[in-house]
């Protein structure tokens, strides 16, 4: 049996986990405090909050840990759940997508580690300590593109898997019903002040037809699969599911990173600009720019199959495995 830790913050961890999951070849267990029901898992354990406590203390043990609160029950509970988890079930290896404390833990407890890496600049003390405890790093990004400077001394424990999307293996089903000129996906992680820029945007392009999907516009959709195949243009953030997702469907994209930890986001960025895979604007483009997106975006697919993502998610699953099977 192998143990997934899912972080709880948005839904892209959840999603990248239940694409690997169900291509490993024993039964999975997930550990996370975010809401998670999928048959990938042969069960859910649900975790104890870290972070209920309203003024927390001490949270990064003197930049040794990125999240430690002293005196926090949730954590103490949390922790102790994934020792009992471990004591009881003996886990061949877990997977940690992601979290430092949790790597540490596991290890410290003796059990083998496969370990998600994120782009952006994650050559902190606490990262590194995460990776080089780690049995076997999974960097979810083709190797061809982005090879940061802090994973050269990891790289020969690291499977470049490239973009891991949910709709790995589906096939496109465009469909005049789903067809849109521009196509805004937002996701549950981040917070925005304010209206999203995109529900003036229809007015500010007459004749031109606007879809806004997610939390943003409250119309979450559980499968944006046709939509994002139909749309002439999909506008995303530049998270690993949002971007894996849209090359999945091999449509024009409009990729506008958001402030995210470590630079994350703005990494990815970069890294789809300089490779010639999207239109990357580092703020919500303007009615003429708009304009003249959609008059030269054509109906060209990009060159997405540079970003990797069919077989991805089994690379990913081969690489567990080949953990958990030593």
């Amino acid at each position: 049996m192998i143990g997934y830790y899912v972080h709880h913050q948005g839904r892209g961890h959840c999603s990248r986990a239940t694409a690997i999951a169900g291509r490993i070849g024993t039964d999975v267990v997930a550990l996370t405090s975010a809401p998670l029901s999928d048959p990938a898992f042969s069960e859910v354990i649900t975790l104890e909050r870290d972070d209920a406590e309203p003024e927390p203390r001490d949270v990064d043990a003197g930049g040794l840990l990125h999240w430690a609160p002293r005196h926090d029950g949730g954590l103490r509970t949390r922790m102790a759940q994934l020792a009992e988890f471990v004591a009881e079930r003996t886990p061949a290896a877990v997977v940690v997508d992601v979290s430092v404390e949790v790597t540490l833990f596991l290890r410290l407890l003796g059990v083998p580690v496969i370990v998600t890496a994120q782009p952006g600049i994650r050559d902190d003390l606490p990262h590194q300590l995460a990776y080089r405890a780690a049995d076997a790093i999974i960097a979810p990004w083709p190797a061809e593109l982005y090879q940061p400077d802090w994973l050269r001394e990891h790289l020969p424990k690291t499977v470049f898997t490239g973009g891991i999307s949910r709709f790995d293996g589906r096939l496109p089903v465009s469909h005049p019903t789903f067809a849109t000129d521009v196509l805004v996906l937002t996701g549950a992680g981040g917070e925005r002040g304010g209206p999203h820029p995109a529900t003036t945007l229809a007015d500010e392009l007459p004749g031109r037809t606007v879809v806004g999907l997610g939390p943003a516009f409250g119309t979450w959709v559980d499968d944006p699969w046709p939509f994002l195949c139909s749309a002439r243009v999909t506008v995303i953030g530049a998270g690993q599911g949002s971007v894996a997702d849209a090359a999945a469907a091999g449509r024009p994209a409009v990729v506008i990173p958001e402030d995210r930890p470590f630079a994350e986001q703005r990494a990815t960025g970069n890294t789809l600009a300089r490779s010639e895979l999207a239109l990357v604007t580092s703020s919500w483009p303007d009615a003429e720019s708009w304009r003249s997106i959609l008059d030269t975006v054509g109906d060209s697919a990009p060159a997405w199959s540079r970003w990797q993502t069919e077989g991805a998610a089994e690379r990913a699953a081969r690489a567990i495995e080949a953990v958990a099977h030593r």
